[in-house]
């Protein structure tokens, strides 16, 4: 990709060529069916596009229907152009794999993850809440909160009382890789205590 231009090559011979739309990018080129070339010309005062996102971004298809009803006043040739919303509206996440990790008792591998702010607080004034799930036994702790910076200190008091009641210690701790799992007194007590961190990219909890 060189100034906006994307270029699809096969060795050297270039396939195909597009050019960026906003934040997409439109491939160049014509459909060749048979050896005939198809070119759909777009028209002046065609309205397609205009009842295509009036009905929910319809399709093709669909739009070809209502036109043989005779109810699209000013759709012509139901032939649509580029639409973006489609596409981005199509888009899905990329699939996680199975984890890596295998865990073997309780408290070995740890999920953490700070949720907010609301926009209604709770009775007692709080609108964030902290979680930290146990990969092996799924068991889950969640805690309120006022403010996200208290989530060190939710932290240490949680991890003396699971430690305390289950007589094993905290070994591997997976978070988002943002700034309350990320600052320096977080990664100091890890490192002191032997906790191994793990880190997701932020907005992907799966």
């Amino acid at each position: 990709m060189t100034n906006g231009t994307l270029k699809v090559t096969k060795g050297a011979l270039v396939i195909m060529r597009g050019t960026r739309k906003q934040n997409l990018y439109v491939l160049q080129g014509k459909i060749v069916v048979g050896g005939t070339v198809a070119i759909f010309e777009s028209r002046k005062y065609d309205k397609t596009k205009l009842w295509h996102m009036r009905l929910g971004h319809a399709g093709e298809k669909a739009l070809q229907g209502l036109v043989r009803q005779g109810l699209l006043k000013g759709a012509k040739t139901c032939k649509l152009d580029f639409c973006e919303h489609c596409v981005l509206g199509k888009q899905t996440r990329v699939r996680f794999g199975t984890a890596v990790h295998q865990t073997k008792g309780i408290i070995d591998y740890v999920h953490l993850d700070v949720w907010g702010p609301t926009k209604t607080a709770s009775m007692s004034g709080k609108h964030w809440f902290v979680t930290f799930v146990d990969d092996y036994s799924k068991k889950s702790w969640v805690y309120t909160m006022k403010h996200k910076d208290k989530v060190l200190n939710i932290f240490l008091n949680w991890k003396k009382m699971v430690e305390t009641h289950t007589g094993k210690k905290l070994k591997t701790l997976r978070s988002d890789n943002i700034g309350e799992y990320t600052s320096d007194p977080f990664f100091k007590l890890c490192r002191d205590e032997g906790i191994v961190r793990h880190f997701t990219v932020r907005g992907t909890p799966q």
